[in-house]
């Protein structure tokens, strides 16, 4: 006996700082891999695309012509009066100095607008490849040589401009988000613990998870050749400090009444693994289930985004379950001052908010539920509100030089296009190539360029302004007419933007049932019935069209934006599904748990919203505003998705979960757990009953 006590004794010491040593070493290995991880991330429009888009074999036969991939500018000289000549010499001997510093080429040529207010100059060169710094720099350079003043306005826009503001503003993501990010959460968990040191043990944690991600995805990336963009490296960050904050919020709420039960804080910490652990688990699983969902799309940034999601969902998890432990049973009762849970102790009674809100809605559960429902389906009306498809032009919430110099040669050839639709056809059909291209409907102007490698480059301008109805009219054509040559292809931005809208509605098709199923079997296995996750899932899935609804209630009218994202529909499915279940799951399975002990349906619904309410509230609080981070950012497709799914989270939280599943399932009754045996009549399970939290 005294044996056993000392091995115990033993392994209360040594277990934690074992696992505090593993996951230092962890680190020190992981760090510098960590370090690279916003090397990787390609964030050029065709890094997006499926392999089989015509727009994304255009640019992989460009990167193999002579000098590779090109970097293609337009200089935008501008005077509203009407350019005088000064500035078209102005212009002349700018362009002769970026000819002479840089291999462009052929020989920039001004194209005046009929109105004679302003002078575009194509410019198109070889010399940085595929090197994006390479690149950037000749875009800078190109910048600081041509100046206006005096009324004359200069501008550098066109594809290769465009890719070097979108890369500027990725560069700063990682960094103001990932703080961002932490701001929130700490002042969150401040408010929400009370205390000047346990807030530290959380966050801290979270921290070494999302180092851990980081390299595992760059691991993944070298390895797997996983596509990293930055938004999905950015989401990944959301995904490790919300859910991570979720998880520890879990933990540590029952850590703290595990101690009022356990005099040592190792055996409280095993009992609250073993109370949460379960719910935790399936709480990661669902999300991980769902973002691997994601590996089916035919979109390169969304299939990539399934592996890095999930790799920043199971470094949570992993940390939470395995790290926090071990750090707040070393610290012990005193990291919780100063309302520490003594042994023994009884929390201090207080009315409970949930308890109150959940006896309302009991009270006419019939007339709760239908009021309920039918908010919800007004506010998916928002949904029809919804702004078009969103432009490249529209992309920014601060216009950066490339969309400024778009919006002045719109405005300035509004008989053209401005922006090239590229063509690769095999140099033995060529000639063919062209003079179908001269003969489609709504082309302005079409000439051969480079040649190698069996290939040649046939640049085209459309008579449409670029991402319109008419240009895409004009794309499709080009391309039902040219199909019969064989292996020529029509890429370039405006191509790639329809190829990545026509992508995403094929993988909304695809993924949204294999999410629901995935989703549906892991909540059938953890809850032994069939009714309690279809109520699950049909409750997140209003909870995704409300949200969806609001975003168009307010993007055009008070944000002002001009479009819509292709992949917000999809992308905000995946996640307000998955982590929506993860709070149906945590009150569902407290529901079960007081059902198996003999507890009256009625009863178990409010006993389980009433113990899981506040620290569910927290959690989804927390996990609503690093979300809401992303809303920020510049970048229009992340602030609609950071708004949407933080809107769809606090929906969750403090509505459908509150209110409709507690009302559903007491009008259900037995019925939700069907077929299981709770279903049945049966005879109470014997359990102690367990404080509740405070």
């Amino acid at each position: 006996m005294g044996g056993s006590n000392t091995t115990s004794t033993r392994r209360r010491r040594v277990v934690p700082w074992a696992v505090l040593g593993l996951w230092l070493a962890a680190l020190v290995l992981a760090g510098p891999l960590a370090g690279k991880f916003s090397d990787v991330q390609q964030n050029r429009a065709v890094d997006y695309l499926p392999d089989s888009a015509d727009s994304t074999q255009v640019a992989r036969v460009q990167d193999r012509l002579p000098g590779g991939e090109s970097t293609d500018l337009v200089l935008v000289y501008h005077r509203d009066g009407g350019l005088t000549d000064a500035d078209r010499d102005t212009a002349a001997a700018q362009l002769a100095e970026i000819a002479d510093t840089h291999a462009l080429t052929g020989t920039p040529q001004g194209i005046p607008s009929t109105d004679g207010t302003t002078l575009m100059y194509p410019v198109s060169t070889t010399e940085p490849g595929q090197d994006e710094e390479a690149r950037d720099a000749f875009v800078d350079d190109v910048r600081e040589r041509a100046e206006g003043g005096g009324g004359l306005g200069v501008e550098v826009g066109g594809p290769g401009a465009l890719q070097t503001d979108m890369g500027k503003v990725f560069e700063t993501i990682d960094g103001t988000l990932l703080l961002a990010t932490l701001g929130v959460v700490t002042v969150l968990l401040i408010v929400i613990y009370r205390s000047p040191f346990l807030w530290l043990v959380p966050l801290a944690v979270a921290g070494a998870a999302a180092s851990l991600s980081m390299a595992a995805a760059y691991g993944m990336h070298e390895l797997l050749d996983v596509t990293i963009t930055g938004q999905s490296g950015g989401i990944m960050t959301v995904l490790v400090l919300g859910a991570g904050t979720d998880y520890a919020l879990l933990l540590i709420s029952r850590y703290r009444e595990e101690l009022r039960r356990h005099e040592r804080p190792y055996d409280a910490m095993r009992a609250a693994l073993r109370g949460c652990g379960p719910a935790i688990l399936a709480s990661s699983g669902t999300v991980a289930a769902g973002l691997l969902c994601l590996l089916a799309a035919d979109l390169n940034s969304s299939s990539g985004m399934g592996p890095v999601g999930t790799v920043g969902v199971l470094a949570a998890l992993v940390a939470m379950t395995t790290l926090l432990p071990a750090v707040l049973v070393l610290l012990g009762r005193r990291v919780f001052w100063p309302m520490v849970p003594a042994f023994g102790s009884t929390p201090k009674a207080r009315r409970s908010l949930f308890a109150a809100m959940g006896t309302s809605a009991t009270r006419r559960p019939v007339a709760v539920l239908t009021g309920g429902a039918l908010l919800l389906g007004a506010l998916a009306l928002g949904v029809l509100n919804l702004p078009g498809s969103l432009k490249q032009e529209d992309s920014f919430t601060d216009r950066p030089e490339s969309i400024s110099a778009g919006k002045t040669l719109a405005e300035a050839y509004p008989e053209r296009g401005s922006q090239p639709i590229t063509v690769m056809a095999p140099t033995g059909r060529a000639d063919a190539a062209l003079a179908g291209i001269r003969s489609t409907d709504g082309v302005a102007e079409a000439a051969a360029g480079r040649s190698g490698q069996g290939w040649t480059e046939i640049t085209v301008y459309a008579t449409a302004a670029p991402e319109t109805p008419a240009e895409t009219r004009t794309i499709d054509a080009l391309r039902a007419g040219l199909d019969d040559l064989g292996d020529t292809y029509v890429g370039g931005p405006s191509a790639q933007q329809l190829d990545l809208a026509d992508s995403e509605a094929r993988d909304r098709k695809v993924i949204v049932p294999l999410v629901l199923a995935a989703v549906f079997v892991i909540l059938v296995g953890l809850l032994r019935s069939l009714v309690a996750p279809l109520l699950l899932l049909g409750a997140v899935v209003a909870v995704w069209g409300a949200a969806l609804g609001i975003g168009g209630l307010v993007f055009g009218p008070l944000f002002g934006f001009d479009g819509t994202d292709p992949g917000l529909g999809l992308l905000s499915f995946v996640f307000l599904v998955a982590l929506g279940v993860d709070y149906g799951i945590f009150l569902m399975h407290r529901m079960r748990e007081e059902s198996l002990a003999g507890t009256e349906p009625a009863a178990a619904a409010l006993t389980a919203l009433r113990t899981t309410g506040g620290v569910i509230a927290s959690a989804g609080v927390v996990l609503a505003a690093t979300f809401a981070v992303l809303t920020t950012l510049p970048l229009v497709a992340l602030v609609e998705l950071g708004f949407v799914i933080a809107v769809g989270v606090l929906l969750d939280t403090f509505l459908v979960r509150t209110y409709l599943v507690t009302t559903a399932s007491v009008l259900l009754r037995r019925k939700v757990w069907w077929p299981g045996r709770l279903s049945k009549e049966t005879e109470p399970v014997p359990r102690q009953r367990q404080p509740e939290p405070v």
